[in-house]
């Protein structure tokens, strides 16, 4: 499989996350959340190079069986692309289109001597963005190596995330570390594994970089001829992490975002309002403060926006708690919660325990889903194990159903999540 097939240090991780545990559900996986949005990385570098950082990329699943992603989206693209719009591409100060053989051939000229085959790539014109992939064999075996570029609002919340080290409760890697160069641009160097349970010790190695004026440069290498699906062909991927680095630093790679043009749209119809954007700091504090005394909170984490996570333990061992925050979900309450409980103020109560991710044995996930009559709403899981993709270490999660249902009908989450006026 190509590397713009995938691409991000971790939506292909939130991917393959939403891939086993949204079908353990028996309605239509297709359907997604507006409120939760994807991250909508069409290639797979460019997925690794966002949500790396974001990697909070476990998905929580509606009780009624429809996905919810945690972390921000394209909301240009999903203001045009995703809503029927004509997209058309800015000529203004654009430069010349970069074709996917160009790309290409300088990957490698970039690249130390060697032997190359499975080439791939694809132009700065292409709406599904640009990217470039080889197998390089440098005598030592196979391996693919992949570039992906493109563009990020700088300042942003997802410039950010592109270059944050992922957390170990998601991505277990060997290591990682973001630097600040001369010029302002961040520089994250990873390295990690394909599957982060390990199942099979593919090695993934990433470099991402962003600069101060939004572009965005992944480069990622695996010790196989292909991220997936392929024998395990080395050692180690073919380039040091000082390569890696040099590879993303090449001035000829922004040259070519700087030639991806800006899309507009007319679309069809107005694009749907994105919901207010809740404080994930707030969601994690807020969350440790609600937990029962009995237990411990050993760790705890999350994301900018709307999602939090603790690992607690009640002397047991260690169960893994997860919370996403939302607004203005009213549009989808029906898709969500059917025939759930309705409590005398409007708000829905839906609740669910079942297996949680394949590949984790014994993994049960108890989870509650309420919705407020405004909109508002509040998914809290929990586990048993200390992370999602580890083995059950303990017959059930740390806290109660009841317990659950008391953190997410409380009214700390109003002034956390109340709307935005009109």
């Amino acid at each position: 499989m190509s590397v713009d097939q995938h691409s991000n240090p971790f939506e292909e991780r939130l991917s393959a996350a939403l891939h086993d545990t949204g079908s353990t559900f028996e309605a239509d996986r297709g359907a997604l959340t507006d409120g939760g949005r994807t991250r909508g990385r069409r290639m797979r570098v460019r997925r690794r190079a966002a949500v790396l950082g974001g990697a909070a990329g476990i998905a929580l699943v509606g009780v009624g069986g429809a996905l919810l992603l945690p972390g921000e989206g394209r909301e240009n693209e999903r203001a045009t692309v995703a809503s029927g719009a004509e997209v058309t591409a800015t000529a203004k100060d654009t430069p010349a289109p970069v074709s996917g053989e160009e790309l290409i051939r300088t990957l490698k000229e970039l690249l130390p001597d060697g032997k190359f085959s499975g080439e791939q790539g694809r132009g700065t014109d292409s709406v599904l963005g640009p990217f470039a992939q080889v197998v390089y064999d440098d005598g030592e075996g196979p391996a693919a190596v992949g570039i992906g570029l493109h563009r990020v609002e700088p300042g942003s919340s997802q410039a950010r995330e592109a270059t944050r080290c992922p957390d170990q409760v998601f991505t277990p890697h060997d290591s990682c570390a973001t630097s600040t160069l001369a010029d302002g641009s961040k520089l994250m160097l990873f390295k990690g594994y394909e599957y982060p349970d390990r199942r099979v010790d593919t090695k993934w190695w990433n470099a991402v970089l962003v600069t101060p004026r939004g572009q965005q440069i992944s480069v990622s290498e695996w010790n196989s001829a292909a991220e997936k699906d392929e024998l395990i062909s080395r050692p180690a991927p073919p380039l040091s992490a000082s390569q890696l680095k040099e590879l993303a630093m090449a001035p000829q790679w922004r040259a070519a975002v700087d030639a991806i043009p800006e899309r507009t749209g007319t679309p069809s119809e107005a694009p749907t309002a994105q919901p207010p954007r809740v404080d994930g700091p707030a969601v994690r504090e807020t969350l440790a403060k609600l937990v029962p005394d009995r237990v411990e909170v050993v760790s705890k984490g999350g994301q900018e926006e709307g999602y939090a996570y603790l690992v607690v333990d009640d002397g047991k061992g260690k169960s893994f708690v997860q919370i996403n925050v939302q607004r203005r979900m009213l549009d989808d309450a029906g898709q969500l919660y059917g025939s759930a409980e309705t409590l005398d103020d409007g708000t829905r109560v839906a609740t669910r325990q079942g297996p949680g991710e394949k590949g984790a044995a014994g993994v049960v996930m108890w989870t509650v889903d309420i919705m407020r009559a405004d909109g508002r709403r509040v998914v809290i899981s929990a586990f048993n194990t200390g992370a999602q993709h580890e083995d059950a270490t303990r017959e059930a999660p740390a806290l109660s159903m009841k317990e659950l249902r008391a953190i997410a009908l409380s009214p700390r989450w109003d002034d956390l999540n109340r709307p935005e006026p009109t």
